[in-house]
């Protein structure tokens, strides 16, 4: 209770431009740091790369990388479902990442009160 009271306090100490800044800063970077914002977009971009599903391997979720590897094969006989796997894979891969820096946030935040 203490330290809401310290923070509202020094919040309203800063001058307003910095406030304007910092209220930016927290709306730019979802509240989780300039990394939990990143991650989503990183998680896509790597599993844009095709064929090797690093995506799912970068969320730690190297079985499902390993079976879209797999399955990619008998799907590259049929170009349209693997490019359907493919997109999805890169869908997936931004979920899964935006869904552990929410947990990761949650976490933080229950452990902080």
């Amino acid at each position: 209770m203490e330290q809401a009271a310290k923070s509202v306090s020094q919040d309203k100490e800063l001058p307003r431009f910095l406030r304007i800044l910092q209220q930016i800063w927290k709306e730019l970077t979802l509240g989780v740091g300039f990394w939990g914002a990143l991650r989503p977009i990183f998680a896509a971009l790597i599993a844009a790369i095709p064929i090797f599903f690093l995506g799912q391997h970068f969320n730690r979720r190297h079985r499902r990388g390993f079976d879209w590897t797999l399955l990619q094969i008998p799907l590259a006989l049929t170009v349209v479902l693997w490019f359907a796997l493919w997109f999805y894979s890169i869908f997936d891969a931004w979920r899964d990442s935006t869904r552990i820096i929410a947990e990761n946030n949650l976490k933080a935040s229950t452990i902080g009160q």
